[in-house]
């Protein structure tokens, strides 16, 4: 049993909340940062990305890092529950700042500081995802239920507009120079690892336990096949200008899919397993992890669209040079991470007093509602419009989010908030991976329909030779969308250099200008856009279905207590506490007394066989006044 841990004084929350908050920051701005940088980053070790194989580099320093903390957080969090939250938090603000100064000081060039980088990529991913995995576990067990939107909402604000500040700070950092993106990390991430040995404190109930090693090796094995698979779908194959048809990515993604059956088969089998199953019995918890994978699905590929559509159009016909459009493309999305920072914590604080279903539902739905709008934007947009949907797109995100979040986290048991939270991220961290694949595919298909016609036309008109314009016509069209993701003008790469440098000088201007190539890939990318934007509608309005279902505000413990080595909990709308054996270990004879609950059905069917109305089981038992600690939400609501 674990000993008594001294509560800490009550600044102590906001140290916690200070230090978790800025490890959430800066995760999620590495995760983006290299996004604006990569053409910094590609030109300062020698790397051309758009010749032939070097889309290798480009695909896994974008998506290496959301691999590692997708496979790692469950393993994470569940190392944070038995051997302290706060250890391996801090462990991790180390490991992360020490790849961030191997980063910084690439010592090689070439394909050799490409893979260098991808290498020292993942080991930062690794202190990310510790520090994901157990940043809302040390909130939640700082923090009382009655404060814990607050906390969340805040922690998910900053990890949500983490995502888009990376973005600035890249475009402002990489062309002073491309190692400033990782040096940045290093001092703050010293700071905040020596303040987090010095100020945390370990509140979470610790429990001895093995590590489920064939479990940990089958879901990493599993995951990390899948998301191949689906990064290497939208490479061109052969004749075909995706990869879905590579044997390679089929066999890929299919043992994925075996090794994650497998997975499941152990988990069922193990006693102390890598993710705990019985958590799902928990109605608030499931439903508030699948409307997290469904709104990450929603929106994970909306980041590059936005991107591109910046990038690789709208600022270069506004004037602006390819070069430059990678620090204004972050600017212009500026109105997004500030309608996050204002609906985070305020959304949060409304969810501690009315419950996380209607801000998270009503948020998901406003989501497909901004969606639905974008969707009605011209290519060419007004910016003034752009940047208010874009405003109220932040403010729907950021509702949803930290609602979630904290009726995810006042659901689990308090010895598996480390599991659970990393359960989560994991569901949140593997859907915008999945969901990159999906609208990189759905724009692809959209700019196969008429780009190629797009293109040889134009280049014809403007005096390419024919059988030039031809072959660069049928070049896989996601050379040109890795190109518009750039900030690259890739019409002389398209042409040849030879041929682009045969042609006269005023044809050489037209092509090389603001305007041809944006003009050329407006329509195809309008209509890609379009099948990705009604794709993210319909995540979207799922992940508000999945959210209401979850059922009024449920926070674990408060009017009931399980024995020792079970986990209780609550169902969601019915209120009935489960207690499922997670050990075979029996009550110590000095605990409370724990007589087994009369309710412990699931969702709301008493042992009498009886049921609950469901009507409002799910909110918190009243405290005190002489009942017993076992009583249920549903007996609660009978009285």
């Amino acid at each position: 049993m674990n000993r008594p841990i001294d509560p800490p004084g009550d600044g102590y929350k906001w140290t916690a909340l200070f230090i978790s908050t800025l490890g959430m920051l800066m995760a999620t701005i590495d995760a983006s940062i290299v996004l604006i940088a990569l053409p910094d980053i590609f030109r300062g070790v020698g790397i051309n990305p758009l010749q032939p194989g070097n889309s290798f580099y480009l695909l896994w320093m974008i998506l290496g890092f959301l691999v590692v903390t997708s496979v790692l957080v469950v393993t994470l969090g569940r190392l944070g529950d038995i051997y302290g939250r706060v250890r391996i938090y801090n462990l991790g603000f180390a490991i992360y700042t020490a790849f961030s100064l191997l980063l910084t000081v690439t010592p090689m060039s070439g394909h050799a500081a490409g893979i260098w980088l991808i290498g020292m990529r993942v080991g930062q991913g690794v202190g990310a995802a510790m520090l994901m995995a157990n940043s809302s576990a040390i909130l939640t067990d700082a923090f009382p239920p009655n404060q814990r939107g607050l906390a969340l909402g805040i922690n998910q604000a900053a990890a949500f507009s983490g995502t888009f500040i990376g973005l600035v700070v890249g475009g402002l950092l990489a062309p002073v120079n491309w190692r400033l993106i990782f040096f940045v990390s290093v001092p703050i991430g010293l700071f905040a690892t020596i303040w987090g040995y010095l100020k945390l404190r370990e509140l979470g109930q610790r429990r001895a336990a093995t590590i489920d090693w064939p479990g940990n090796i089958t879901f990493a094995l599993g995951m990390i096949l899948i998301m191949a698979g689906i990064t290497y779908g939208i490479e061109p194959y052969h004749a075909h200008p995706m990869g879905w048809e590579n044997p390679l990515v089929l066999a890929a993604i299919g043992a994925g899919l075996a090794f994650m059956v497998a997975f499941g088969l152990i988990e069922v089998r193990v006693r102390q397993p890598m993710f705990r199953l019985q958590l799902f019995r928990i109605r608030a918890f499931v439903s508030g992890v699948f409307a997290s994978f469904l709104a990450a699905l929603s929106r994970g590929g909306l980041m590059f669209m936005l991107v591109i559509w910046l990038q690789g159009i709208w600022l270069p016909l506004h004037g602006y040079s390819f070069e430059q459009t990678p620090l204004w493309a972050g600017i212009a999305m500026i109105p997004l991470t500030v309608g996050m920072l204002i609906s985070g914590p305020t959304a949060g604080i409304l969810s501690d007093r009315y419950g996380a279903r209607p801000f998270a539902t009503g948020g998901m739905v406003a989501v497909a509602v901004c969606f639905a709008l974008l969707e009605l934007l011209p290519v060419d947009f007004p910016y003034p419009v752009f940047a208010v949907l874009l405003f109220f797109t932040g403010l729907s995100m950021a509702a949803f989010g930290s609602p979630n979040r904290t009726g995810v986290m006042n659901s689990l048991p308090a010895e598996h908030r480390g599991a659970g939270s990393g359960m989560n991220t994991t569901f949140q961290n593997s859907a915008q991976v999945f969901s990159i694949g999906i609208f990189f595919s759905l724009l692809i298909v959209g700019l196969s329909a008429t780009l190629s016609h797009n293109l040889s036309q134009g280049l014809i008109a403007h005096g390419v030779p024919a059988a030039a314009a031809n072959r660069a016509a049928h070049l896989p069209p996601v050379n040109t969308l890795f190109a518009a993701f750039l900030g690259y003008n890739p019409i002389q790469h398209l042409v040849g250099a030879s041929t682009f440098a045969s042609l006269p000088a005023h044809q050489q201007a037209v092509l090389a200008g603001h305007r041809f190539f944006p003009t050329l890939i407006s329509g195809p990318f309008e209509a890609g856009l379009h099948a990705a934007l009604d794709f993210a509608i319909i995540a979207s309005l799922l992940a508000a279905a999945a959210s209401w279902s979850r059922g009024g505000r449920y926070v674990h413990g408060e009017g009931s207590e399980a024995a020792p080595g079970t986990v209780a909990a609550g169902t969601g709308p019915t209120g009935a506490a489960t207690a499922t054996p997670a050990t075979a270990m029996a009550a110590p004879s000095s605990a409370a007394p724990t007589t087994a609950a009369p309710t412990a059905g699931v969702n709301g069917t008493r042992r009498d066989g009886s049921h609950t109305d469901g009507a409002d089981g799910d909110r918190p038992a009243r405290r005190g006044r002489g009942r017993a600690p076992a009583a249920t939400g549903a007996e609660e609501a009978r009285r």
